[in-house]
């Protein structure tokens, strides 16, 4: 019989320890045994180059002609990408432009649409 604590998101019996965290395989959360919240609880804010804020699943404009590297590509003003998704890292936002496919963008190059 386990002595660890139920998932407080879930309320799993699975949970199992990781370092110093507790984890719950089925719905992914981790925590502090102490009580602390974990960091990756806190949602970052997304805002694009006029400061509207941005979350998953918004459509966007693109504001400035933008090259793809490693491509001959040049990404036009006014392009559009429809149901964003956010991410974590050097670009800001993961999407597929009209025309064009999947990238990553930075949110200083677009604007809410």
């Amino acid at each position: 019989m386990s002595t660890l604590p139920k998932c407080p998101q879930c309320s799993s019996t699975y949970t199992y320890e990781d370092g110093a965290m507790l984890v719950c395989p089925e719905c992914a959360h981790e925590w502090n045994p102490a009580g602390e919240s974990v960091a990756a609880d806190v949602q970052r804010v997304v805002r694009d180059a006029f400061g509207n804020e941005l979350r998953d699943g918004d459509s966007i404009t693109v504001i400035k002609d933008l090259k793809v590297k490693g491509s001959s590509i040049v990404v036009k003003v006014g392009a559009k990408a429809k149901n964003i998704r956010l991410v974590d890292g050097d670009h800001d936002i993961d999407c597929k432009l009209d025309g064009i496919g999947a990238m990553q963008l930075k949110s200083e190059f677009v604007k809410k649409a």
